[in-house]
This record gives C-alpha cells, sequence and structure tokens, in this order.
C-alpha cells in the first residue's frame, strides 16, 4: 500500500506531527469506546468499531498538494504603508530556514552532558537563559518628566495641584505597584522549567520558523529601536505561550500587557512579578478628574521607561477568547496609543512592530458554552485547571499542535508618516446602505464606510482625535496582516469539509482526497498550513481531536463513515471552520455577490446550466459586491484602512477569474478581453495614484457597463461555487433571521438582554432547520450592532440605562421585509 505524503518541505518541518503515527493507532483504537452514547448509533446497519484496525481498509495515492519546494512566505508588511520597511527589513534567505520546535529541549540544548543531563535538561536549560536586571526602573519612573510636573503641581487639575509632595508621591507609587514591578530572575527561570515541562505534556509540539525569528533579529540590530510585538488572541494561555517562545530565542524577558479583568489580584501579584503589565482603573476616569490624569501620566512613564530601556513588549489587539463583544482590543488600542505618543513626543525616534499570529489544532481552554461572562481567574483556580488538564492529557496523548507566526517586522515612525495620506472621507452604514434597501436608491454611494465597534478608554480618549484615528486604524491594519498570515490547522479543514459538504456523512476514502484538495488549495493561495506528515495520520490525529463532535461508522463494504454530531457539534465546527474564512474570503464575497445578482433572474434551485446562461457585466458585479461589503462587520473582513473598496472590488473580481468560476464574454463590437493596449491614448491620463478607481473615465469603466462575465460550465464549478457560498452562510443566515426576530416586536428592551432574546431566537430557529452553526452568541451581537448602524435600531436613553427602540422606518412590516429580501438574496440555499 502506498501512502499519500506531504511534501518534502512539510516534513522538515521537525515534528510537526513526530510521533503521531505510534501512537494513535492505540489511541483510535479506544477513541469510539470512550463515547458510550454513539455506539447505540447506526446508519446503513452499520456498527461503530475501531477506525484504524484495517489501514483504512483503502488503498490510498501518492498526492503533491504543494506545488514547489518550499512553502509560501506569510506576512509581509503593508508596500503602500511601509514601502521602505517592506524592502529593507526582509531577506529573502530566511525562507530557506526550516521549523523548530520551540518546546523540543534536549541535552544539546544545554552546555553540559551526560546521563543526569538528560534527565534535568528543563531545568538546566532555564538556568542558562539570559535574564537582564534593572532595579532602578523605578526610580527612572519618577523622575520621568510627566510624573516631576504632577509632583511638583505645574499640571492643572491634576492630583498634585494643592497637595503635598509626599501624598502625590506615595500616589504615584501605588499606581507604579499596580501597573508593573521589577521581574525576579530566579522567580522567572523557575517558572520557566515548570511552563516548559507543562507545555510538553499539553502541546505535541509548538513550531516556529527559524527564519522568521531571523528577520526579527536582523530588524533589531538595522534599526535599533525597541521591539513590541502585536499579536492575535486565540487563548488564555498566549499570555504565557508567548512570552515563553520570544524568551527562548534570546529575545530577553518580554513585558506582557494583560487584561486585569480576567485575573484575580493574588494572579496579578504574582504576574507581575513575571514581566505583567496591568492598567489601572483610574485610567478610564474622565478626562478632567485629577486621579485620571495621574494614572495616565504614570502610565505613559512607565511606557516610554520600558521602551527606552530596549525592553521588548507584546500587546493582544484581540478581546480575550469567549468574550462577547468587538474583536479589536479596548485594551490593545490604549497600549499601543501610549507607545505611539511616545515616538510622537520624541522619547524614542521609532519603534519596530511586529505582527504576531498563533494557531490551535483546537483551543485548550475553549469554553463549551461561549455565552457567559469571563470570571476572573486566580491562582488556585489556575492550578486546578493545569492538574485537570494535566489529568486529562495523562495516558490519551490527545495532545494538540501550535504554530507561532511572526510577521515581517515595520517601523512605526514609517507608517505614521505614510498613513496620514490614505486617510479619506467616510459615511456611516445608514448612508450608504439604507436608501438601497429600502428601494429609494440604486448607486452606491462612492465613499468608505465608517464602523467603529471598539469602544474607547480613557487612554485613548486623551489623545488629540487625529491620532485615535491613527490608533484604530493601524491596530486593525495589524490585526489583518496577523490573522491573514496565521496558519491554517488541519482541524479548520476537517471542519470545514464536514459542515459545508458532508453533513450527513461521508466515506472516509472521499473525505481524504477532498482534505487533500483543499490543502492544495489553501497553499496555492499564499496561505500556510499548520501540519506536515502522511495524509493517513493527519487525519488520524485530527479526527481524535475532534472525536466530541463527530461519530465514526462501519459500513457492510468495510469502509467508514465520518458524521458530524447535531447540535452543538455543529456549532463548535463552524466556529472552527471560520479559521478558514481568510483563506477564501475574496472569493466567497465573490461568489454571494454573484448569487444576489443571480437571484431575480433565475431560480436558486435551477440547474448550473441555465445559470451559466446568464450574462453579468462588469459594474453589476462591482456594484453587487460593494453592498455585500458594507453589509458584512469590518470585524470580520478586516480590511486595511488603505485599500478602498472599489479596489477590493476588483480583487474580488480578479480572484473569481483566477479560480476558474468567471469567465469573460467578449460582447459583439466589444474590444477583445485579451486586448490590453489602451485606446484614445491621447485624451487621458496614462496612470493613476494606486488604489484610485473613482474616475469614470478609468479603464474599469471605459465601456458601457464595463466588460461582461459568464459562470464557467466546468464540471467542477457547481460544487466549488456552493463550497465558497456556504462560508458566509452562517454570518448571513444570522442577520436574516434577525430580520425576522423584528416580527416578533420584542423592543424597546436593553442591548444586552436583546442580544440574549435574539440568541434564543437562534437557538429556537435552530433546533427547528437544523441549522446550528447560526446558533451563536457572537453572531446575535453581531446583527445587533449591524442594524444599530444601518439604522434599523435606535439607541434612547432611559430612567434605567440606554434603551433599544425599532427606528420609526422600519417600525413598518414592508420595510422589514424588504431588510430580510435584501440580506437573503445572498444565501445560497
Amino acid at each position: 500500500m502506498r501512502r499519500a505524503q506531504f511534501p518534502a518541505s512539510s516534513a522538515q518541518s521537525h515534528g510537526c506531527l513526530a510521533g503521531v503515527g505510534g501512537w494513535c493507532e492505540t489511541f483510535m483504537d479506544t477513541m469510539l469506546k470512550s463515547n458510550p452514547q454513539t455506539q447505540q448509533r447506526s446508519n446503513h446497519n452499520g456498527q461503530e468499531t475501531s477506525l484504524w484496525s484495517s489501514s483504512f481498509g483503502m488503498k490510498m495515492e501518492a498526492i503533491t498538494p504543494f506545488l514547489g519546494k518550499y512553502r509560501p512566505f506569510m506576512g509581509r508588511c503593508c508596500q503602500t504603508c511601509t514601502p521602505k520597511s517592506w524592502e529593507s527589513l526582509f531577506h529573502r534567505s530566511i525562507m530557506d530556514l526550516g521549523f523548530c520546535n520551540v518546546i523540543l529541549v534536549k541535552e544539546e540544548n544545554t552546555r553540559f552532558r551526560g546521563w543526569l543531563v538528560r534527565r534535568l535538561c528543563y531545568f538546566l536549560w532555564s538556568l542558562e537563559q539570559h535574564i537582564p536586571t534593572s532595579f532602578d526602573a523605578s526610580q527612572k519612573i519618577m523622575e520621568n518628566t510627566g510624573v516631576q510636573n504632577l509632583l511638583s503641581g505645574r499640571v492643572p487639575g491634576a492630583a498634585g495641584e494643592g497637595q503635598a509632595p509626599e501624598l502625590v508621591k506615595k500616589e504615584v507609587q501605588r499606581i507604579l505597584g499596580h501597573i508593573q514591578t521589577t521581574p525576579r530572575p530566579f522567580l522567572l527561570r523557575l517558572f520557566s522549567w515548570a511552563l516548559l515541562w507543562f507545555l510538553n505534556r499539553l502541546f505535541l509540539n509548538v513550531q516556529l520558523h527559524k527564519g522568521q525569528m531571523k528577520m526579527v533579529q536582523k530588524a533589531v540590530q538595522e534599526q535599533g529601536s525597541p521591539l513590541v510585538f502585536l499579536s492575535t488572541h486565540k487563548s488564555l494561555l498566549d499570555g504565557f505561550l508567548l512570552p515563553f517562545v520570544l524568551f527562548s530565542q534570546g529575545l530577553g524577558v518580554v513585558r506582557v500587557a494583560l487584561d486585569s479583568r480576567t485575573c484575580s489580584p493574588a494572579l496579578r501579584a504574582l504576574l507581575r512579578k513575571l514581566g505583567g503589565l496591568f492598567l489601572p482603573p483610574e485610567v478610564n476616569l474622565s478626562l478632567d478628574n485629577s486621579e485620571g490624569i495621574l494614572a495616565r501620566a504614570v502610565v505613559r512613564a512607565t511606557v516610554e521607561e520600558l521602551l527606552t530601556s530596549g525592553q521588548p513588549l507584546l500587546i493582544f489587539l484581540e478581546e480575550p477568547p469567549g468574550s462577547p463583544g468587538p474583536r479589536l482590543s479596548a485594551l490593545g488600542q490604549a497600549w499601543l496609543g501610549v507607545v505611539i505618543q511616545a515616538v510622537q513626543a520624541g522619547i524614542i525616534s521609532d519603534a519596530t512592530l511586529v505582527p504576531v499570529a498563533i494557531a490551535y489544532d483546537l483551543v485548550p481552554d475553549a469554553p463549551c458554552n461561549m455565552n457567559h461572562d469571563l470570571a476572573p481567574l486566580g491562582l488556585w483556580t489556575g492550578a486546578l485547571a493545569v492538574f485537570r488538564r494535566l489529568c486529562n492529557c495523562w495516558g490519551c496523548n490527545r495532545r494538540v499542535c501550535v504554530r507561532v507566526h511572526l510577521a515581517q517586522p515595520f517601523s512605526l515612525q514609517e507608517y505614521t508618516i505614510n498613513a496620514r495620506s490614505c486617510w479619506d472621507s467616510r459615511q456611516t452604514l445608514e448612508h450608504l446602505l439604507q436608501p438601497i434597501v429600502l428601494g429609494e436608491c440604486s448607486v452606491v454611494p462612492d465613499t468608505e464606510k465608517e464602523q467603529e465597534w471598539t469602544p474607547p478608554t480613557g487612554l485613548l480618549l486623551a489623545l488629540k482625535e487625529e491620532d485615535q484615528l491613527l490608533v484604530r486604524r493601524l491596530s486593525r491594519h495589524v490585526l489583518s496582516a496577523s490573522v491573514a498570515s496565521s496558519a491554517v490547522m488541519s482541524t479548520a479543514i476537517m471542519a470545514t469539509l464536514l459542515l459545508l459538504k458532508h453533513q450527513k456523512g461521508v466515506v472516509l476514502s472521499q473525505l481524504l482526497g477532498e482534505f487533500s484538495w483543499l490543502t492544495e488549495e489553501t497553499l496555492l493561495r499564499g496561505f500556510d498550513v499548520g501540519f506536515s506528515g502522511q495524509l493517513r495520520c493527519l487525519a488520524q490525529h485530527t479526527l481524535s481531536l475532534l472525536r466530541a463532535h463527530v461519530v465514526l461508522l462501519r459500513v457492510h463494504q468495510g469502509d467508514l463513515v465520518v458524521v458530524p454530531r447535531p447540535g452543538p457539534g455543529l456549532t463548535h465546527l463552524a466556529r472552527l471552520s471560520m479559521e478558514l474564512l481568510p483563506t477564501f474570503l475574496s472569493e466567497a464575497v465573490g461568489a454571494c455577490a454573484v448569487r444576489g445578482l443571480l437571484a431575480g433572474r433565475v431560480p436558486p434551485e435551477g440547474p448550473w446550466e441555465l445559470q451559466g446562461i446568464e450574462l453579468l457585466s462588469q459594474n453589476e458585479l462591482y456594484r453587487q459586491i460593494l453592498l455585500l461589503l458594507h453589509l458584512l462587520p469590518q470585524d470580520l473582513l478586516l480590511p486595511q484602512p488603505c485599500q478602498s473598496s472599489y479596489c477590493y472590488c476588483q480583487e474580488v473580481l480578479d480572484r473569481l477569474i483566477q479560480c476558474g468560476l468567471l469567465v469573460a464574454e467578449e460582447t459583439p463590437g466589444s474590444r477583445p478581453a485579451c486586448d490590453t493596449g489602451r485606446q484614445h491614448l491621447s485624451a487621458k491620463l496614462l496612470w493613476k495614484p494606486s488604489g484610485d478607481f473613482t474616475d469614470s473615465e478609468s479603464d474599469d469603466f471605459e465601456e458601457p457597463g464595463g466588460r461582461c462575465f459568464r459562470l464557467s460550465q466546468q464540471s467542477r464549478c457547481p460544487d466549488f461555487f456552493l463550497f465558497l457560498c456556504r462560508l458566509l452562510s452562517p454570518i448571513l443566515k444570522a442577520f436574516a433571521q434577525a430580520a425576522t426576530f423584528l416580527h416578533l416586536g420584542q423592543l424597546p428592551d436593553s442591548e444586552v438582554a436583546y442580544s440574549e432574546k435574539l440568541f434564543q431566537f437562534l437557538q429556537a430557529c435552530a433546533q427547528e432547520e437544523g441549522i446550528f452553526e447560526c446558533a451563536d452568541p457572537n453572531l446575535a451581537i453581531s446583527a445587533v450592532w449591524t442594524f444599530k448602524d444601518l439604522g434599523v435600531l435606535q439607541e434612547m436613553p432611559s430612567p434605567t440605562g440606554p434603551q433599544l427602540h425599532l427606528s420609526p422606518t422600519f417600525a413598518t412590516r414592508d420595510n422589514q421585509d424588504k431588510l430580510e429580501q435584501f440580506i437573503r438574496q445572498f444565501i445560497c440555499s
């Protein structure tokens, strides 16, 4: 039997699935036995048995899921905003370096050799790590110019005005003690040893590309500016894992900006000694409050001292996992604003920003019920959680793989200078989309959408309005780069296939072939995958992690059938499949836009050949794509602020052509599509600024209606088109059901209560229709906020607090139906 292999470049990732083949045979034999409820289920008179008892019972041909010798390099910085960094801070030789397993520490990683060293290598390794110490940091912060002005009472309205300097000094020391303490070297070494031991029992491996770390180290040498890591946030464990990864690579003690809401006072005290930073609660007081002014000055002085001393800083740009609300972190924006303020004030000449992405097979601490408030994690609670995790991992080997990705660094100073030139006027969603939804207008306004869901903190409000806008757009720009560079894990691919193509079950041989196909499609789009090895072992590893959400059955022919569990299992698979959405986002938006364009022409259940007859003009496609872009939340799309909507529309159209879904149609009398020569050269300018598609005489709008296209009639296109449409189905169906929910008259109500009622309605619809992927509280919150931006819901003050009311425009059933019809045109059933 020939075993399917992933390419050599993937297999050289130093054991991304090393050891899986050895343990998964025994582990998968016991997988179904641990789920007695599933043993009672049967399909086609099948019976659940051991999965790998006969090596799948099939022959597997050799496959080549990647065309090329090396993996694609992800995470180049923006060439528009940071052209100098794009060129100077990237070295092509780094792509030749392979991966390393950060938590794989052996005798060779220490200076000693011997039998005893092999058993104490973790502890010896932690002792050899260099930890710079600074015992005068607090004194330097007290000597900061801003703090000294407060102590002397020279700041109007501050806490130092009219008070004794000693009292103000004690208050400054109290606030400084809440923010940070000097890291303890012995405690750091002890914690590093314990964390290394724990990570080796929790994870199969933690992969890091050595070329990416080399790129960051060269950037430090060339720029000479402090490092600021801006990361995604997938797990509460990120605050421990990422600093450990950077610490193990010789970058020193990384100071981590943590959320005080997720930690108890005792845990905060411990984390401060390990390098944690916490914002004092006084920073969110009003701008004219004396305590707020003092707290914000101490925070700025602390960050300035950290950056001046060259200590790396880690900021999470996403909200903690499981917290309902906006994706962008208000806390992360606050810390980033302080860094920008330090650069603009000349405290440091520049800062090197490094986007960071982290990907898990399965998030270790992902709660089963996402609809709950995050409780602060205490010392004993955390210790108990660690003990339970170790007990779960003991003997079952159900460990996950982790990939940490460092994108290309770039200069903050360069971005600040260039990004301001990309700012343009923006309008609210109500002005852009509401007239079109109601049928009052058919022309999409030529402007960008303004949508900001992250509430500003006191630190951000203390900045000038222009600087606040800079912080918001920089954080969105970096988060977009981090998400786009994140590796796609095997669980995301498997969950996508089961959710979008095989909810009723699939034969394992077919599933393996489609797994290989989707992996290849991911790599060909320039996205990396976080796995390697033999296809059989990959499937074993992935299904073992998803065993709580799938059922395995053996049919009469000896093959195996994989069936997703209905209910919460589909909801969990939907969350995992969202990790694959950035890879196909442009094509998914384009496919849904084409579906909306054809909705009024041909019946949705009509044959593909009938839909392929329809002629689609370029202008119609642009308009439909723009409508969908305005409807979808920016937290989902994460568009780069320097990219115009029309530029994005052209990118979507290009992707649809490249993947073969659209074919150019040459109308009689028009210039052939292959003719790239320009006409009327003397009558127009031959070049335009990048992203300027607004001129009516641009090349895209030379001919009336632009170019025309038809849906391709290739045999693979119908299934692929449906696959792309279903990627956006969960959020679009949730929006459509939210429009239906307006008929029930649950308003006025508070936003929290109304979101909870909408979530319960989504759950009820899921039980009736079997669409469980829409029953997500985050989708309910996104629908409520989108309807507020669209002018469907209005927030008004009341004695009990702000209340949501139905706007007069959408008080009629007719306009509510128009809203639902507008959303459903993009849904492919």
